[in-house]
């Protein structure tokens, strides 16, 4: 089962009964033509795909929402030319409904909520018109030559929760406003009445407001490890995970993000260091003891403006009730705060993540590692989620932590723990698996949102962290996942509200958190805090050293060259020469053209070079293409591989079919020769070509004639047949 969002386009005939029983061939060569003349070819030429024709109605997906609201503009404008021979009372009309929205596919046939929402978008559409629900509003207002009627938050037969819809105005003297319906109680109200009534509504406002700007705020720092045994640390840390994770589905309670809290982990806690550093009034903490089958877990709740204590509990139970502590701390904490918990709020911090506990302990070990963002934890992560997953194939949270963690490999180009294309295959598998066991996880959203932009599908990306945020409104990830997406669409003033929103939830936010904030703000032009952003990226308390090489460009923009051609030396020393040009380009190939060339011009100045291991080949001696083809195709390239001069293989067919080994690698590809250059496409790039030149030794000797380099590999080598 395959889990996507798409635009979902659903039509019907108005009266179609009523029709066929006055005249039924007469509607039905008609109907038939205007599919034949006017459905199939405009749904054709707005890329849509018909799904099923049902006798009066028919269901069309979209990959663009843009693409679903301009055919059914189309559609609905030509429709009202036709049939002039026809008594106005026979004539064919369409009420048309388009929802953005997530489906289930199986086979050629579609299912879920977001065709059930156009299906009824489309019921209570007028005849000849066209309704839209909100989520493909926000995508398409301004975008297709139409004006739009909001009407509000309506209740949709068999759909759980309101849906905002808006008219379509086909009218082209509408394009491009958006009015509010006006409401049948208004009409006749005095001066003085419509006065009042909005001296009342602006009374309502600022008490409806009042709690929302005055929420209370609350950060869980990391239990401490009691446990005689110190690598019972994840366990801790799973308690103080589960515990924000509970809090943060309270809806009237910002909750800080685990990102934040864990810098915090093992130092002593400062009242008032933390009510500064994270802006929360509440602070929980707490300890772990694990003894063998049993568990003792302490915690209080605490002002930090005034110190008091106000809650405590200490609970004594068997390992296996892990579960039922975790549900009545957050239920005992929320009423110290006097929080009223609706009933499905209640029901959702009851509901344990799995019944498997060695599947949860697989699943807590997991996230210690990932937490990293290193290589070096990434692949041992990866493997402890498998054994959470097949332990229990129904807990949700691994599924989602796998999708998160997997993400971070393929969008780092981690190739070396997990190639390219495998690595996008697993995080589109496990966010809709974590999807398809909860629909109300925020962060498999997140993940297709950021897998989503790095594919380049823009407008599925946005939707998709859309969603997220609208399930997790406090979730930090959720909103980072929009920053990035709006990051790489060119929207840098949009990335830039998200990433404040992000970090109001996460002060301390993870490494590529950082990173991803950085590369915001220099394409604002605001480089201190880029730089700021940058160092704690790379040489923070949860530094990378993947990500130090940004820092440089930052340093180019405001004049301090010496430091951006030192941070670039140090950036080469910590990943062994590995970062070059080529790779920067390669890697964000997904980015506007004008924003990767305002990254490589800083980068270059600040001395990054072009191929990596500070290669640099004599153009006198570099080949053209029919010289590259003629020694490479058909050919088995004997050689070594830099940078730890490994004996490496590369066997080409004259078809272009290849395989490359060393002592580190071994992968299948095809090999191509493009103008002068030479290209391997394989799983690993993210599938695209990575193309570098070919040169001959100055001096030849048997072993290497040849010198061959891309943004990933310098390879010495001699031909063979």
């Amino acid at each position: 089962m395959e889990r996507r969002l798409a635009a979902i386009l659903s039509a019907d005939v108005v009266g179609y009964s009523r029709l066929m029983g006055v005249d039924e061939a007469g509607t039905l060569e008609r109907l038939k033509a205007c599919r034949r003349e006017l459905i199939d070819s405009t749904v054709e030429e707005y890329h849509g795909r018909i799904i099923k024709l049902m006798g009066d109605g028919t269901l069309v997906e979209f990959p663009s929402v843009v693409d679903a609201v301009q055919c059914a503009a189309v559609i609905q404008r030509k429709m009202s030319g036709r049939d002039h021979d026809v008594s106005e009372d026979m004539r064919i009309r369409f009420r048309i409904g388009v929802n953005l929205g997530d489906i289930i596919v199986e086979g050629d046939d579609i299912y879920g909520d977001g065709v059930n929402i156009a299906a009824r978008l489309q019921g209570i559409a007028d005849p000849g018109g066209i309704f839209i629900s909100g989520t493909a509003f926000d995508q398409v207002a301004h975008k297709v030559d139409v004006g739009f009627v909001a009407l509000g938050e309506q209740r949709l037969k068999n759909i759980a929760d309101p849906v905002r819809v808006y008219r379509v105005l086909i009218d082209p003297a509408k394009t491009g406003k958006v009015v509010f319906a006006p409401r049948a109680w208004w009409r006749g109200m005095t001066l003085l009445a419509l006065t009042a009534l909005l001296i009342a509504i602006t009374a309502a406002f600022i008490v409806w407001q009042w709690p929302y700007t005055h929420r209370p705020s609350i950060a869980v720092l990391p239990f401490a490890n009691l446990s005689e045994d110190q690598s019972q640390d994840y366990f801790a840390d799973g308690i103080t995970d589960d515990l924000i994770t509970d809090l943060a589905r309270l809806s009237n309670l910002d909750v800080i993000s685990q990102n934040s809290v864990f810098a915090y982990k093992g130092k002593p806690h400062v009242l008032d260091e933390i009510r500064t550093d994270l802006g929360v009034r509440f602070v929980v903490e707490g300890s772990v003891q694990r003894i063998g089958d049993l568990i003792r877990v302490n915690g209080q709740l605490i002002d930090t403006s005034s110190g008091d204590h106000l809650w405590a509990n200490r609970f004594d139970r068997g390992a296996t009730e892990v579960f039922a502590v975790q549900d009545e701390m957050s239920r005992q904490i929320a009423d110290a705060l006097g929080l009223k918990l609706t009933r499905s709020e209640t029901e959702r911090i009851a509901r344990p993540p799995t019944t498997n506990l060695e599947a949860y302990d697989y699943y807590l070990r997991a996230e210690q590692a990932a937490r990293t963002g290193r290589r070096s934890r990434m692949q041992e992560a990866l493997a402890l989620f498998d054994k959470a997953e097949a332990l229990d194939s129904g807990f949700a949270e691994a599924f989602a932590a796998d999708a998160h963690a997997t993400s971070f490999v393929w969008r780092s180009t981690y190739d070396d723990v997990l190639q390219s294309a495998l690595a996008r295959k697993r995080a589109y598998e496990k966010a809709s698996r974590a999807l398809a066991l909860d629909p109300e996880l925020p962060s498999p959203y997140a993940v297709l949102a950021i897998m989503q932009a790095v594919d380049r599908r823009y407008e599925q990306a946005i939707a998709s962290a859309q969603k997220a945020v609208s399930l997790g409104p406090a979730n930090a990830e959720a909103h980072m996942a929009v920053a990035y997406v709006q990051l790489v669409w060119g929207n840098h003033a949009d990335a830039a509200a998200a990433i404040e929103t992000a970090l109001r939830y996460d002060p301390n936010p993870s490494a590529i958190d950082r990173y991803t904030a950085g590369m915001v703000f220099y394409l604002q032009r605001d480089y201190n805090r880029a730089i700021d952003s940058f160092q704690r990226a790379g040489y923070g308390s949860q530094g990378n050293g993947e990500f130090v090489t940004a820092l440089a460009m930052a340093y180019v923009r405001v004049g301090r060259i010496d430091e951006a051609r030192a941070t670039v030396a140090e950036a080469e020393r910590l990943l062994g020469g590995r970062d070059c040009l080529a790779a920067w380009r390669l890697g964000n190939g997904h980015f506007r053209e004008e924003d990767l060339a305002f990254f490589l011009d800083a980068l270059r100045e600040a001395g990054l070079p072009e191929w990596p291991f500070g290669f640099h080949g004599d153009e006198l001696y570099r080949l053209k293409g029919a010289e590259i083809a003629a020694i490479v195709m058909g050919k088995v390239l004997r050689g070594t591989n830099e940078p730890t001069e490994s004996l490496a293989i590369m066997q080409v067919q004259m078809d272009g079919e290849a395989a490359f080994r060393s002592a580190t690698q071994m992968m299948t590809e095809t090999v191509s020769v493009k103008g002068d250059l030479l290209c391997e496409q394989s799983e690993n790039a993210f599938g695209q070509p990575d193309c570098g030149p070919v040169y001959r030794h100055a001096k030849p000797t048997d072993e290497t004639t040849y010198a061959y380099v891309n943004s990933s590999k310098v390879f010495y080598f001699s031909a063979a047949k």
